[in-house]
């Protein structure tokens, strides 16, 4: 039987691929490996994956947990790949470190672009792989260089089924086959990793604020995301509550919880920073909306917040996603797609009667609006990956841009692609006269550029 390693820097990744393996993604594999990679800047001064609230619940289904750090030691496994040269005698290493003798391999890998999936594909060259992803990159394009004789190794790309109905663009353009985990399943390990969370029944029902270390990913300054978190608590207590959670995303120091917490008693509330364990041990905010149950989930991009609308119906509100789509540069960074999502979905923190309504339900009509956005965007990001995008980006942007959706492009970026909207309205007219353009390019000419 074909030994099957799983590769996870998470335990959201950990959950995902537990989920899958309840619902029969992996039921003809053999020994099943789940290997932990830690990518933190300082992997050692972080929480291990193994040593979080749950995880001893998920790793019965895995026959055995090993570690990619120690494998490697003391190389940092964020950035090293081995040398070509070098590939068989790292192959062998781990075949005999890791117990695998001479058994045939596949992968499941999350991030392909980055350093661990990247190593463990290069060194197992010619192992099947199956991709995933526990966020809404599904719906964005396959981001950074992917080797062909990698990409095309894909067979299937697994992904939450946070937005129903839609397809995913990642790793299209090698034909890997979308396969969406059950929402079910994916609920019953959120509950199953809630029994195993410590006590929060005194954070019952607050408003939960979603810290995403948007900094610690180098896509905010400091400043900017500390700015975003104190509007958080303004808009939370103008909503109404007067009780908040403030959830740090896993491995990443927030060194303004002080203020946060000062912001809150000014406007009459109370902020607590949910963590546990005497290490300050963040929980996974899927965990704490399963425990809490929430009055409110306020965040930027995280795929918590679909989890939140969907899969509870808790009132959700997003904060900064302006911000940061001004601020992402370069424009294909990865983040773009799903703070685009959240942007279009789910109502801003600053309407009140928003929030309190929800968000919108995907109906047809809304899911083919969204569909046509991210294809758009996702050209814009990546033209060379997905040029056959080309044509629904063009029909998108002639049709439906506006104030609203504007935001979602530059107009360097469409002005570089020489795609519709580059120019304001007001100036197509003059971009299309036959005189202007002659004289355009008698200017050229005059000048030495280049002809018309």
């Amino acid at each position: 039987m074909t030994t099957l390693i799983l590769a996870a820097s998470t335990l959201r990744a950990v959950a995902v691929l537990a989920a899958a393996a309840d619902s029969g993604c992996f039921e003809n594999s053999g020994r099943r490996v789940l290997l932990l990679t830690g990518t933190a800047p300082v992997p050692e001064a972080v929480p291990p994956v193994s040593g979080m609230p749950g995880f001893d619940g998920l790793r019965a289904r895995f026959d055995d947990v090993v570690s990619w750090n120690e494998a490697i030691a003391p190389l940092h496994p964020a950035a090293w790949v081995p040398r070509a040269d070098d590939v068989p005698l790292w192959e062998r290493h781990l075949r005999k470190a890791w117990g695998l003798a001479d058994a045939p391999v596949a992968l499941v890998l999350e991030s392909l672009t980055t350093g661990p999936a990247q190593a463990v594909a290069d060194i197992f060259t010619g192992a099947p792989i199956d991709a995933y992803t526990a966020g809404l990159d599904a719906y964005g394009p396959t981001g950074g260089k992917l080797p062909a004789l990698t990409g095309t190794r894909v067979r299937r790309l697994l992904h939450t089924d946070a937005l129903p109905g839609l397809r995913p663009h990642l790793l299209a353009e090698f034909g890997a086959r979308p396969w969406a985990v059950p929402t079910a399943a994916l609920a019953k390990v959120h509950c199953e990793l809630a029994a195993h969370a410590p006590d929060l029944t005194a954070f019952h029902s607050p408003a939960l604020l979603l810290g995403e270390g948007l900094a610690e990913a180098g896509l905010l300054p400091a400043a900017a995301e500390r700015e975003l978190h104190l509007g958080m608590v303004r808009g939370a207590v103008a909503s109404g509550s007067t009780r908040l959670v403030f959830a740090p995303d896993p491995g990443v120091a927030v060194p303004w919880v002080h203020e946060l917490s000062d912001e809150a008693a000014r406007r009459g509330a109370e902020l607590t920073m949910c963590q546990v364990g005497p290490l300050g041990t963040p929980v996974l905010p899927e965990v704490l909306l399963e425990r809490l149950r929430p009055a409110l989930v306020v965040g930027c991009a995280s795929p918590a917040l679909l989890t939140a609308a969907c899969l509870y119906g808790t009132p959700v509100a997003v904060s900064g996603t302006g911000t940061l789509l001004e601020r992402l540069t370069p424009y294909e960074n990865g983040a773009r797609t799903a703070v685009t999502i959240t942007d279009a979905l789910l109502p801003d923190l600053t309407d009140p009667a928003a929030v309190a309504s929800g968000p919108p339900p995907l109906g047809p009509e809304a899911a083919g609006e969204l569909a046509d956005l991210l294809a758009a965007v996702a050209f814009a990001m990546r033209p060379r990956v997905r040029p056959d995008l080309r044509p629904a980006a063009e029909r998108y942007l002639s049709t439906r841009l506006d104030s609203r959706t504007r935001r979602y492009f530059t107009r360097r970026r469409l002005a570089s692609l020489a795609l519709p909207g580059a120019v304001p309205a007001r100036l197509a007219a003059v971009r299309r006269n036959a005189t202007v353009r002659r004289l355009a390019r008698r200017a050229r000419a005059l000048s030495g550029g280049p002809g018309g």
